[in-house]
């Protein structure tokens, strides 16, 4: 495992002191355990633009919506 320095502002490195204090937990393990959700939040759309088909009908759907145009609905995608 390597190590990174994060920068915290005082007042949510205090918050984040009484929080592992009350659920006995190193700030650490906090702040590991939201880089883990973060990142299982975002996987899915990690998902997505590995797929240039995808890409590609995001990219066209953000077009038509510029234009006013009512697109596709993504549900046909999925099939």
């Amino acid at each position: 495992m390597s190590t990174a320095t994060v920068r915290i502002p005082e007042d949510k490195r205090d918050i984040l002191k009484i929080i592992a204090s009350i659920e006995r937990k190193e700030i650490k393990q906090i702040l590991s355990e939201l880089i883990d959700e973060y990142v299982e939040r975002h996987k899915e759309t990690l998902d997505l633009l590995s797929k240039p088909e995808w890409v590609e009908t995001i990219k066209k759907g953000k077009e038509e919506v510029a234009k006013g145009i009512k697109g596709k609905s993504l549900d046909a995608l999925a099939d």
